[in-house]
Formats: C-alpha cells, structure tokens, sequence
C-alpha cells in the first residue's frame, strides 16, 4: 500500500463582491442581521457570463503551479460540485479538455458541502492501491445562480457564495500523509437542505407550466444547524480516535465554512480556542464544495501551516453528508 499527500493548493473566486448592504436593496435585511445569524459580512457571486468551469479551471491553473508538477503528470481528475455547468457531463470532462490531459480518468461527485473530502477520500484510496500516482482534486460551485435574489429567499440567499479551490495529491514518500478520511450520511434528512428540480422524479418539474420554485434550493435551517454541531465534533473526533490524537495534537481544523456561530459551536463542544479554527466565511459566504479547499489554500498561502502540521478537515451538508479527513502536512 503507497501513501498520499497533498504537494500543492490553488484557489479562485468571481471578482464580483456582494455586502450585506448590497443585499438590503434586494431583499427585506440588513448587514446586522446578516452578520448576528452567520458571520458573514460579503461574498462572491458569479456574473452571468463565469461558470463553475470557469472557477475550477482557474483554481486548477494555479494549483499546478504551486505543486511544480508537469500536468501531464496528472492521471484523475475528481470534481466536488452541485453546481455543474450542463445537467450532463460533469465539470471533470470540461477540466479535462481544457487542462489538455489526454484520456484521464474524470468523474465528479454530487455530495455537496461534504464533496471536497469525499473526493480526497477517493482520491487517497486510488493512490493507495496504486491505481493512480497524481490525482487533480477540486471543488468548485456557482449556485447563486440558482438561488432566490428576494426576501422570500433570504434566508438562503444571504448565506452562500461561489468560488473554487483545488489540490494535487500524489504519492508520498515522506511522513506527509493523508492519515485517514472518514465519511457518513443519513438520507432522511434529504428535504432539509435540498433543490427539487432539474431530476428525472416525474413530480420534480415536468408541470405545465413548469413551477420555477422547484428550481432553487431550500433550506429548513434550524434542522441544519442541530444536525450540523452534533455531527461535526463527532466525525472530528472520529478522526483524533482513528488515528491517536489528542486535540491538542492539531494546528488547525478546517470546517467547511456553512456558518460562523457553527464553527463557534464547534469550537465550544471541542474546548478549543477559535484561533484553532480556519474561517474565512466573513468574506466568502458558504461555497459549499469549494469552501475546504478556498480555507485551506488561503492558510497554505498565508505560510499557516508548516510540514509535520496535523490538520483536520471537516464538513457537513445536504444529504443530510458528513465527512472528516485528519492529514499530516
């Protein structure tokens, strides 16, 4: 069995700034209520003419270049989005065209919030068994194009950016290592968090005329939120138990960025400081599959984190999906 590691991190987001004020002038809020429910003061959205393509190719670019690897080095390329810019084909085959990697494995995975390290784990799994050597993963969303712009769909719209961020992972022949990666789901909780529409259900949107609500995401918050501080601090411990660490053994833990006062919570049910606790949610809003890798890649090239570093990362989304990774940078 090889061993993986992440070598390098790249990021992208739309130059477009959306603040709280902005939002106010569309819908029935303000920067206080904003900030007292989430943390967020601004976040990026995607003009009409960038794509989740777009996003991924650019963080792609970048991520290359930081792991000083040739492309054609790369023999996978796993993509975590809900955004995709066609119903069909995935994202991975626009990357794979326009990253010119000939014949490459590409697929992508629909598991929202947690899909970044779902795809991590995936990943670490092909390069374990040597199945692959250099694996290109990413995650990438432009979902305010689906979302609500209206008071009726504040209580979304407020929240979530787009944005992408990506990382190589390859063999690793050192104590860097993804130590392990730990994923869950509970699909009961499907319509607490969910978008109805496209889908081939026959009630999801073939109506006469087509019932365009169907097609913006929904959220019950107050369920998401419970859900969320029960099953972050457990699959986080899940990790330190897997692998034999104390909390105090980590530098950081890097939460997908779904809302400041969860990643408070968290903090609280772990008895740690915020300052071990990556955000950047105040800037970039909930990216969903994209909010790890943008965190993580901002702390990389903020020189945050150093060789030997361990490094929890951890998500939580719709599905209801939960997922970890512990990794040794």
């Amino acid at each position: 069995m090889f061993k993986s590691k992440i070598i390098g991190m790249g990021y992208s987001v739309p130059e477009n700034i959306i603040t709280n004020h902005d939002l106010s002038k569309i819908m029935d809020t303000s920067d206080d209520w904003i900030q007292s429910r989430s943390g967020i003061k601004e976040r990026r959205w995607a003009t009409d003419n960038v794509t989740t393509s777009d996003l991924a190719y650019n963080a792609c670019k970048q991520t290359i270049e930081n792991s000083k690897i040739n492309p054609i080095d790369i023999d996978m390329i796993i993509v975590g989005t809900l955004s995709s810019d066609y119903f069909f084909p995935g994202v991975s085959a626009q990357l794979q065209e326009k990253l010119n990697l000939k014949n490459v494995g590409a697929f992508d995975i629909k598991a929202a919030c947690s899909a970044f390290i779902y795809s991590i784990s995936i990943a670490d799994q092909f390069i374990r068994t040597g199945a692959a050597k250099t694996i290109l993963v990413v995650g990438a969303e432009t979902q305010t194009k689906l979302i609500e712009k209206s008071t009726e769909g504040r209580d979304v719209a407020v929240l979530f950016g787009d944005g992408a961020g990506a990382a190589i992972l390859t063999r690793s022949d050192s104590k860097s290592e993804i130590l392990s990666t730990h994923l869950h789901s509970d699909g009961k909780h499907l319509k607490d968090l969910w978008m109805e529409a496209p889908g081939t259900n026959k009630d999801s949107w073939i109506d006469d005329p087509i019932n365009l609500s169907k097609f913006t995401p929904k959220m019950n918050g107050r369920e998401v939120f419970r859900n969320a501080v029960t099953r972050f601090p457990e699959v986080i411990n899940e990790a330190l138990f897997a692998n034999d660490l104390d909390i105090d053994d980590v530098k950081y833990i890097v939460p997908h960025q779904a809302n400041y006062r969860i990643s408070e919570a968290i903090a609280k049910k772990l008895n740690v400081k915020m300052d071990k606790v990556v955000s950047n949610i105040h800037k970039y809003g909930n990216t969903t599959a994209a909010s790890i890798p943008i965190a993580l890649a901002e702390a990389v090239e903020m020189k945050k984190i150093s060789t030997g570093d361990i490094i929890i990362l951890a998500a939580f989304g719709a599905g209801f999906t939960w997922a970890s990774a512990a990794i040794r940078w």
